[in-house]
């Protein structure tokens, strides 16, 4: 059995939550939540709703109980890029890409 929670278009880059995901692969899912809820980044904080969401799937729709479920799968993706300008000197104009992500988290109670 299988849950997956996907969230789409966090405005986080993807490297920055990168660093969270991949020290919670392969964990059971409360050391990976009590990890999350204590790390002081702000990927933590939105990784830890996906886990939540992921674990609330794998308990409504394939009846799993807590205890055995592990991250199989955590993956940022890189989202659109918001592009904007900032003025600069001598009128010209210097761009500044505002980066999103897709934060996919896989949950499992395979061994």
């Amino acid at each position: 059995m299988e849950a997956t929670a996907i969230t789409k278009n966090v405005r986080i880059p993807a490297s920055k939550a990168r660093q969270v995901t991949r020290i919670i692969q392969g964990m059971t899912y409360q050391s990976a939540l009590g990890l999350v809820t204590f790390a002081n980044k702000k990927a933590a904080v939105l990784v830890k709703k996906t886990l939540e969401s992921a674990k609330a799937n794998a308990e409504n729709n394939h009846g799993a109980s807590v205890e055995n479920l592990v991250v199989k799968l955590a993956v940022i993706g890189e989202g659109p890029t918001m592009k904007r300008f900032q003025p600069k000197a001598r009128g010209m104009a210097g761009r500044i890409n505002k980066r999103t992500s897709h934060i996919t988290i896989v949950l499992t109670d395979e061994v």
